[in-house]
This record gives structure tokens, sequence and C-alpha cells, in this order.
């Protein structure tokens, strides 16, 4: 009930006001039936954006931060989280992939519309990033289609760290479905969850026209992180030198079927 409240009156027209969102392909997404709907993650409104354009109810796995902030403001967070069709899920330890499957699954086996972005979390500087498997390994388990979807123009509109977002039109694009029921029953092979997995971030880039990255988000922030405290350690000259010698090992622009990493 709620959450038909945010979309329809609270949250939903306030979004629409402030980003004018420019919808393309939203035929693409199923009026019924489960389905994954796998997009780029630029920006924290991206959570909200999408739930607020698509006519279904779409279940999103959020990380668990969200969920466990202390004291009243903490709980208050949580709760619009959940109302905001949010799914807590720990990312530490090594069992935190398996717990996001499972509960992707438990959504998709009601045949409901699971939100995922498989990069694993948002883009710092705006370009794509290698995609982790567990969006494939949902996708072959529960026999589902995969819809790729791009948001464009929100990491402007809402950089990293910034919490008061601009106020500018965005484009949210959906992809025609992807078909894996070739793959159904192989969803333990390693080598074609990570060719599915490949293929729906492919789709994803060429929607958004973003440059890819052959590696996970995840590593390049710690990557960064770490010279930046190297940077600190070691002086103005050799964190630069630093810098220079990591930048060509850091950018691929090989797309994930090893194509130019721009959209043509």
């Amino acid at each position: 009930m709620f959450y038909l409240l945010l979309k329809y009156v609270l949250l939903g027209p306030l979004l629409r006001l402030m980003f004018r969102p420019r919808i393309e392909g939203l035929e693409h997404v199923p009026e019924s039936g489960a389905a994954i709907v796998a997009g780029n993650h630029l920006s924290f409104s991206d959570h909200f954006l999408m739930p607020a354009i698509i006519k279904r109810r779409i279940t999103f796995l959020a990380k668990a931060e969200y969920f466990t902030g202390p004291g009243l403001k903490g709980r208050l967070t949580a709760a619009f989280f959940r109302s905001a069709g949010q799914i807590p899920v720990d990312r530490s330890g090594k069992e935190a992939g398996q717990a996001a499957i499972r509960e992707g699954l438990c959504v998709l086996r009601k045949g409901e519309l699971l939100g995922i972005y498989p990069e694993g979390t948002r883009s710092h500087d705006g370009r794509l990033y290698k995609g982790k498997v567990g969006v494939a390994a949902m996708a072959l388990k529960a026999e589902v289609p995969v819809i790729p979807c791009a948001m464009i123009g929100t990491f402007e509109a809402q950089p990293p760290g910034q919490k008061m977002p601009n106020i500018r039109r965005v484009t949210i694009r959906f992809g025609e479905p992807l078909d894996f029921s070739r793959y159904v029953g192989m969803d333990n092979e390693k080598a074609v969850l990570r060719a599915v997995t490949d293929e729906i971030m492919y789709a994803i880039l060429g929607l958004s026209g973003q440059e890819y990255v052959d590696k996970y988000a995840a590593v390049v922030k710690a990557e960064e992180a770490e010279r930046q405290g190297a940077a600190g350690r070691t002086g103005p000259w050799r964190s630069r030198t630093m810098i220079a010698k990591s930048t060509s090992s850091t950018t691929e622009r090989k797309a994930p079927d090893g194509r130019d990493g721009r959209a043509k």
C-alpha cells in the first residue's frame, strides 16, 4: 500500500517534476510474469527513478547498510527503503553473493519483477564496470528473461557524495528482453555464467554509450583509494608517477566481448 502511495502520490510526481525523465523502450518490460531488469548504476536516485516510471511493482536488491543505520533516522531510512520495494542484502563475507541470489529468486518465483545492478555498486566516475555473475545465476535458475536498462544523465544529476540532486532531465532506456533459455541447466558452469553476464553488460553498454572498464568497480575503487593513500605517504612527485603508471592498467576500453568499449 505504501509503495503505491510513494509511487503515485508522494515521491513519483516529485521525481517526474525534477528529472522530467525521457522514457524509451518501456514496451520491452513485460506486463506480467517474472523478469529481471538489469541496469547500470550511476546515482543514488536510480533506486527511485526506475520504479517511478515502470507500471508494475519492481523489487530491488539493496545494500544492507541502508537498513541498519542507528537511531530514529536509521529506522526511518530502513522503513522508507522497505516501503520503496528494496530488499536488504549483506554484501560482506563469503556468502554475500549466495544471499543475494536467494533473495532474488524468492522475488522471481512469485512472478514479480526484480531489479538488479550487475556492477554491484554505483559507478564512481560514470563509466560502466564489469558485471558480477549473480544476475546470470538468477536468470538461469529462474528461467526468466533479462531486460537491459540504461540510466542516462543521473550521474550528472546526483554525483556520488552529493545529497541533493540537481534539477535536470534524464533518460531511462530499456532494451529488448534477452533470452537465455539455451543455457538452462548450466547455471553451475562458471564459463556460462560469465558469458551470460557479459552479454547482459554489452546490451547495457549499447543502450548507455558509456565507456566500459573490464574490472569490477569495487576493485578499481580500492585501487584508487590505495593510490591516494600512497600519495599522502610518498609526496607529490612520486604519487604522480604512480598514478600515471597505473592509469593504463586501470582503464580498459574493451567491451565484454572484446569490442571497443564505446558503443557505436
